[in-house]
């Protein structure tokens, strides 16, 4: 099986992900861990790359898609895999079209202000890095380390991501609407509630 995720910042794809990779067996592909690898690795697309972050541009679709094909290459055709955080355009969903078959794309639905409100109660800790609820907890739950606000989980950052977000996303989902690969999925509850609903439409699809 190979999907495609598509949800907005605080959807839930990365809980999600790990349930899927441990019911199906599925390798989890990101585009941030791609980026990192390559930049750590310093090949030629990576420095490519990092010139452009280092100016405060956007990589260009080209070099990303570049990235991801290679990564993909590595797969044997039996291999499954979810794609977390591409495609962001319908360039790259064409480009990806070329390059495998993709079973389904997953598009985890969640009201704006629901994630507004999640976002916002987030927590990170600077000693192991777990994520908690600021309401919920004033030292970290695991091992009692500070607990600090990341900056893009201000309500105003917020609102723009997802701004940016619906933008890109609109057009990508009457892409793979049209397909009949969208499967459109209730993101809000438990995530073991959403995850039942996950397996429920992928038995159905």
């Amino acid at each position: 099986m190979r999907l495609v995720l598509l949800g907005a910042p605080g959807a839930g794809k990365g809980t999600q992900a790990v349930f899927l990779k441990e019911r199906h067996n599925l390798a989890h592909i990101s585009t941030g861990d791609i980026f990192r690898q390559n930049l750590k690795d310093k090949t030629p697309l990576g420095l490519e790359a990092k010139k452009y972050m280092d100016e405060g541009k956007l990589v260009p679709d080209e070099i990303v898609m570049k990235m991801v094909g290679e990564k993909l290459a590595g797969f044997k055709p039996d291999e499954g895999f979810m794609l977390d955080g591409f495609p962001r355009t319908v360039a790259q969903a064409e480009f990806l079209e070329g390059q495998t078959k993709i079973d389904g794309v997953i598009l985890f639905d969640v009201p704006d202000d629901a994630i507004v409100k999640r976002l916002s109660s987030r927590a990170v800790c600077k000693e192991c890095g777990n994520v908690t609820n600021i309401h919920e907890h004033d030292k970290c739950p695991s091992c009692g380390g500070e607990l600090y606000r990341r900056d893009d989980d201000k309500e105003e950052t917020i609102r723009q991501r997802l701004k940016v977000y619906h933008e890109q996303t609109e057009e990508l989902a009457d892409f793979y609407r049209a397909r009949n690969l969208l499967l459109e999925i209730d993101a809000t509850g438990m995530p073991e509630e959403v995850f039942s609903r996950v397996v429920e439409t992928l038995k159905n699809d």
